[in-house]
Protein backbone atom coordinates (compact mmCIF):
# COMPACT_ATOMS: atom_id res chain seq x y z
CA UNK A 1 0.00 0.00 0.00
CA UNK A 2 1.33 3.44 -0.93
CA UNK A 3 2.39 5.49 2.08
CA UNK A 4 1.13 9.08 1.91
CA UNK A 5 2.96 12.05 3.45
CA UNK A 6 1.67 13.79 6.55
CA UNK A 7 0.10 17.11 5.56
CA UNK A 8 -0.74 20.18 7.59
CA UNK A 9 -4.11 21.84 7.01
CA UNK A 10 -3.08 25.47 6.88
CA UNK A 11 -5.96 27.82 6.13
CA UNK A 12 -6.05 31.55 5.62
CA UNK A 13 -8.43 34.21 4.36
CA UNK A 14 -8.37 34.28 0.58
CA UNK A 15 -9.53 37.86 0.11
CA UNK A 16 -8.65 41.23 1.63
CA UNK A 17 -11.02 44.18 1.98
CA UNK A 18 -9.81 47.60 0.83
CA UNK A 19 -11.42 51.02 0.53
CA UNK A 20 -11.53 52.47 -2.99
CA UNK A 21 -12.68 55.69 -4.60
CA UNK A 22 -14.31 55.76 -8.02
CA UNK A 23 -14.20 58.37 -10.79
CA UNK A 24 -16.96 60.39 -9.06
CA UNK A 25 -15.17 60.53 -5.74
CA UNK A 26 -17.44 57.93 -4.13
CA UNK A 27 -15.85 55.55 -1.63
CA UNK A 28 -16.69 51.90 -1.16
CA UNK A 29 -15.16 48.67 0.11
CA UNK A 30 -14.18 45.91 -2.28
CA UNK A 31 -12.45 42.55 -1.95
CA UNK A 32 -9.11 41.80 -3.61
CA UNK A 33 -7.13 38.52 -3.63
CA UNK A 34 -4.91 38.09 -0.57
CA UNK A 35 -1.60 37.29 -2.30
CA UNK A 36 1.04 35.80 -0.03
CA UNK A 37 4.64 34.55 -0.40
CA UNK A 38 5.25 30.90 0.38
CA UNK A 39 8.88 29.77 0.62
CA UNK A 40 9.43 26.05 0.06
CA UNK A 41 12.14 24.41 2.16
CA UNK A 42 13.08 20.83 1.28
CA UNK A 43 15.03 19.06 4.02
CA UNK A 44 15.87 22.51 5.49
CA UNK A 45 17.19 23.78 2.15
CA UNK A 46 15.46 26.82 0.67
CA UNK A 47 14.24 25.96 -2.82
CA UNK A 48 11.90 28.65 -4.15
CA UNK A 49 9.39 31.29 -3.10
CA UNK A 50 5.98 31.16 -4.76
CA UNK A 51 3.45 33.98 -4.67
CA UNK A 52 0.12 32.34 -3.94
CA UNK A 53 -3.47 32.91 -2.93
CA UNK A 54 -2.92 30.21 -0.32
CA UNK A 55 -6.07 28.19 -0.83
CA UNK A 56 -4.30 24.83 -1.12
CA UNK A 57 -0.67 25.33 -0.04
CA UNK A 58 0.12 21.69 0.74
CA UNK A 59 -1.20 20.51 -2.64
CA UNK A 60 0.61 23.40 -4.37
CA UNK A 61 3.89 22.32 -2.78
CA UNK A 62 3.45 18.68 -3.75
CA UNK A 63 2.44 19.57 -7.29
CA UNK A 64 5.38 21.94 -7.71
CA UNK A 65 7.87 19.28 -6.59
CA UNK A 66 6.25 16.74 -8.92
CA UNK A 67 5.89 18.96 -11.97
CA UNK A 68 9.45 20.27 -11.63
CA UNK A 69 10.49 16.60 -11.50
CA UNK A 70 12.32 16.95 -8.20
CA UNK A 71 10.52 13.97 -6.67
CA UNK A 72 9.07 11.07 -8.67
CA UNK A 73 7.22 9.02 -6.05
CA UNK A 74 4.77 10.26 -3.42
CA UNK A 75 6.21 7.71 -0.94
CA UNK A 76 9.48 9.67 -0.96
CA UNK A 77 7.76 12.64 0.73
CA UNK A 78 7.40 12.14 4.47
CA UNK A 79 5.67 15.39 5.42
CA UNK A 80 4.54 18.80 4.13
CA UNK A 81 3.95 21.35 6.89
CA UNK A 82 2.81 24.91 6.11
CA UNK A 83 3.27 27.73 8.64
CA UNK A 84 1.64 30.99 7.57
CA UNK A 85 3.19 32.81 10.55
CA UNK A 86 6.52 32.64 8.72
CA UNK A 87 5.14 32.25 5.16
CA UNK A 88 6.97 28.97 4.68
CA UNK A 89 6.43 25.27 4.06
CA UNK A 90 8.79 22.61 5.33
CA UNK A 91 9.06 19.44 3.25
CA UNK A 92 10.80 16.40 4.65
CA UNK A 93 11.82 13.68 2.20
CA UNK A 94 12.95 10.12 2.69
CA UNK A 95 16.23 10.34 0.77
CA UNK A 96 16.61 13.97 -0.27
CA UNK A 97 16.66 15.29 -3.85
CA UNK A 98 19.40 13.79 -5.98
CA UNK A 99 21.83 16.29 -7.56
CA UNK A 100 19.74 19.20 -6.34
CA UNK A 101 22.41 21.87 -6.94
CA UNK A 102 23.01 20.75 -10.51
CA UNK A 103 19.30 20.44 -11.23
CA UNK A 104 18.46 23.92 -9.95
CA UNK A 105 21.34 25.59 -11.80
CA UNK A 106 19.49 25.66 -15.15
CA UNK A 107 16.37 27.74 -14.85
CA UNK A 108 14.05 28.59 -17.73
CA UNK A 109 11.74 31.56 -17.26
CA UNK A 110 8.45 30.96 -19.06
CA UNK A 111 5.56 33.16 -20.09
CA UNK A 112 2.72 34.16 -17.84
CA UNK A 113 1.99 35.25 -14.30
CA UNK A 114 2.64 33.47 -11.06
CA UNK A 115 5.41 30.93 -10.77
CA UNK A 116 6.35 30.41 -14.40
CA UNK A 117 9.71 28.70 -14.18
CA UNK A 118 10.96 25.20 -14.78
CA UNK A 119 14.21 23.57 -13.75
CA UNK A 120 16.02 21.65 -16.47
CA UNK A 121 15.18 21.52 -20.18
CA UNK A 122 11.56 22.28 -20.93
CA UNK A 123 11.27 19.72 -23.72
CA UNK A 124 13.50 17.01 -22.26
CA UNK A 125 10.64 14.68 -21.37
CA UNK A 126 8.09 15.34 -24.13
CA UNK A 127 8.95 12.28 -26.18
CA UNK A 128 8.93 10.07 -23.08
CA UNK A 129 5.29 10.90 -22.35
CA UNK A 130 2.59 8.71 -23.86
CA UNK A 131 -1.05 9.73 -23.62
CA UNK A 132 -3.82 7.13 -24.08
CA UNK A 133 -4.68 6.69 -27.75
CA UNK A 134 -8.31 5.72 -27.12
CA UNK A 135 -9.37 8.71 -24.96
CA UNK A 136 -12.36 10.52 -26.47
CA UNK A 137 -14.58 13.43 -25.42
CA UNK A 138 -17.97 14.41 -26.79
CA UNK A 139 -18.97 17.95 -27.69
CA UNK A 140 -21.78 17.81 -25.14
CA UNK A 141 -19.30 16.90 -22.37
CA UNK A 142 -17.14 19.87 -23.38
CA UNK A 143 -20.17 22.16 -23.01
CA UNK A 144 -20.98 20.59 -19.64
CA UNK A 145 -17.48 21.47 -18.41
CA UNK A 146 -17.78 25.06 -19.66
CA UNK A 147 -21.18 25.50 -18.02
CA UNK A 148 -20.00 24.04 -14.72
CA UNK A 149 -17.14 26.54 -14.58
CA UNK A 150 -19.48 29.38 -15.49
CA UNK A 151 -21.77 28.67 -12.54
CA UNK A 152 -19.15 27.56 -10.01
CA UNK A 153 -18.69 29.78 -6.96
CA UNK A 154 -15.22 31.33 -7.07
CA UNK A 155 -12.90 33.95 -5.63
CA UNK A 156 -12.70 35.42 -9.13
CA UNK A 157 -16.38 36.35 -9.08
CA UNK A 158 -15.93 38.03 -5.69
CA UNK A 159 -12.55 39.69 -6.10
CA UNK A 160 -11.19 39.10 -9.62
CA UNK A 161 -7.45 39.01 -10.39
CA UNK A 162 -6.97 35.25 -9.96
CA UNK A 163 -6.72 32.23 -12.23
CA UNK A 164 -8.72 29.05 -11.80
CA UNK A 165 -7.96 25.47 -12.80
CA UNK A 166 -10.29 22.50 -12.60
CA UNK A 167 -10.14 18.75 -13.03
CA UNK A 168 -13.13 16.89 -14.47
CA UNK A 169 -14.03 13.25 -14.98
CA UNK A 170 -14.50 11.83 -18.48
CA UNK A 171 -18.24 12.56 -18.31
CA UNK A 172 -17.76 16.16 -17.20
CA UNK A 173 -18.19 15.89 -13.42
CA UNK A 174 -16.12 18.37 -11.39
CA UNK A 175 -13.48 16.69 -9.21
CA UNK A 176 -11.17 19.52 -8.10
CA UNK A 177 -11.27 23.31 -8.46
CA UNK A 178 -8.34 25.52 -7.38
CA UNK A 179 -7.77 29.25 -7.73
CA UNK A 180 -4.50 31.12 -7.29
CA UNK A 181 -2.80 34.34 -8.31
CA UNK A 182 -1.05 32.49 -11.15
CA UNK A 183 -2.27 29.66 -13.35
CA UNK A 184 0.99 27.76 -12.77
CA UNK A 185 0.25 27.59 -9.05
CA UNK A 186 -3.31 26.45 -9.66
CA UNK A 187 -2.28 23.62 -11.98
CA UNK A 188 0.47 22.55 -9.57
CA UNK A 189 -2.08 22.40 -6.74
CA UNK A 190 -4.34 20.11 -8.76
CA UNK A 191 -1.34 17.97 -9.72
CA UNK A 192 -0.51 17.73 -6.02
CA UNK A 193 -4.04 16.63 -5.14
CA UNK A 194 -3.94 13.97 -7.88
CA UNK A 195 -0.52 12.77 -6.75
CA UNK A 196 -1.55 12.53 -3.11
CA UNK A 197 -4.75 10.64 -3.99
CA UNK A 198 -3.00 8.31 -6.45
CA UNK A 199 -5.33 9.54 -9.20
CA UNK A 200 -4.46 8.87 -12.84
CA UNK A 201 -5.17 11.36 -15.60
CA UNK A 202 -5.89 9.33 -18.73
CA UNK A 203 -9.68 9.60 -18.24
CA UNK A 204 -9.69 13.21 -17.04
CA UNK A 205 -10.30 16.67 -18.52
CA UNK A 206 -8.38 19.75 -17.41
CA UNK A 207 -9.68 23.32 -17.58
CA UNK A 208 -7.86 26.60 -16.97
CA UNK A 209 -8.87 30.22 -17.20
CA UNK A 210 -5.32 31.10 -18.31
CA UNK A 211 -3.34 30.70 -21.50
CA UNK A 212 -2.15 27.26 -22.62
CA UNK A 213 1.58 27.90 -22.77
CA UNK A 214 4.23 25.23 -23.35
CA UNK A 215 4.69 24.74 -19.62
CA UNK A 216 0.96 24.42 -18.97
CA UNK A 217 0.68 21.81 -21.71
CA UNK A 218 3.71 19.96 -20.35
CA UNK A 219 2.23 19.90 -16.86
CA UNK A 220 -1.03 18.52 -18.21
CA UNK A 221 0.90 15.87 -20.11
CA UNK A 222 2.90 14.90 -17.01
CA UNK A 223 -0.43 14.42 -15.25
CA UNK A 224 -1.41 12.08 -18.11
CA UNK A 225 -4.41 14.19 -19.17
CA UNK A 226 -5.34 14.09 -22.90
CA UNK A 227 -7.75 17.08 -22.88
CA UNK A 228 -6.78 20.67 -22.01
CA UNK A 229 -9.40 23.41 -22.17
CA UNK A 230 -8.90 27.15 -21.73
CA UNK A 231 -11.13 30.18 -21.50
CA UNK A 232 -8.18 32.05 -23.00
CA UNK A 233 -5.88 31.16 -25.90
CA UNK A 234 -2.75 29.12 -26.56
CA UNK A 235 0.82 29.97 -27.51
CA UNK A 236 2.72 28.62 -30.51
CA UNK A 237 4.97 26.45 -28.35
CA UNK A 238 2.03 25.17 -26.33
CA UNK A 239 0.38 24.15 -29.58
CA UNK A 240 3.56 22.48 -30.81
CA UNK A 241 3.89 20.39 -27.64
CA UNK A 242 0.21 19.39 -27.78
CA UNK A 243 0.52 18.27 -31.41
CA UNK A 244 3.57 16.14 -30.61
CA UNK A 245 1.59 14.45 -27.85
CA UNK A 246 -1.70 14.23 -29.82
CA UNK A 247 -3.36 16.10 -26.96
CA UNK A 248 -6.66 17.88 -27.57
CA UNK A 249 -5.96 21.58 -27.03
CA UNK A 250 -9.17 23.59 -26.89
CA UNK A 251 -9.05 27.38 -26.53
CA UNK A 252 -11.52 30.27 -26.31
CA UNK A 253 -14.05 28.14 -24.44
CA UNK A 254 -17.02 30.40 -23.75
CA UNK A 255 -20.70 29.58 -24.01
CA UNK A 256 -21.05 27.38 -27.09
CA UNK A 257 -17.89 28.67 -28.72
CA UNK A 258 -14.51 26.92 -28.73
CA UNK A 259 -11.45 26.53 -30.97
CA UNK A 260 -9.96 23.04 -31.32
CA UNK A 261 -6.25 23.49 -32.07
CA UNK A 262 -4.97 19.90 -31.93
CA UNK A 263 -6.09 16.36 -31.20
CA UNK A 264 -9.11 16.68 -33.51
CA UNK A 265 -9.54 12.90 -33.67
CA UNK A 266 -10.23 12.78 -29.92
CA UNK A 267 -13.37 14.94 -30.11
CA UNK A 268 -16.77 13.50 -31.06
CA UNK A 269 -18.98 16.20 -32.56
CA UNK A 270 -22.61 15.59 -31.60
CA UNK A 271 -24.84 16.14 -34.63
CA UNK A 272 -27.76 17.42 -32.56
CA UNK A 273 -25.56 19.77 -30.51
CA UNK A 274 -23.72 21.09 -33.57
CA UNK A 275 -26.98 21.77 -35.39
CA UNK A 276 -28.36 23.63 -32.37
CA UNK A 277 -25.26 25.82 -32.14
CA UNK A 278 -25.44 26.69 -35.83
Amino acid sequence: MTVRPTLSNAVRKLTHDVEVMDERGRTSTISIPAEQPLTIYVDKRELVTLMTLGGAPEALTLGYLRNQRFIKNIEDVLSVQVDWDVDAVAVVTRNGIENIEERTAKRTVTTGGGEGTVFGGLMDEVDAISLPTDALMTQSTLYKVIDTIRTHRSVYKQAGSVHGCALFSADGELIHFVEDVGRHNAVDAIAGKMWFDGMRGEDKIFYTTGRLTSEMVMKGAQMGIPFLLSRSGATQMGHMVAERLNMSLIARCSGKHFLLLSGVDRIIFDDVVTAAVQ
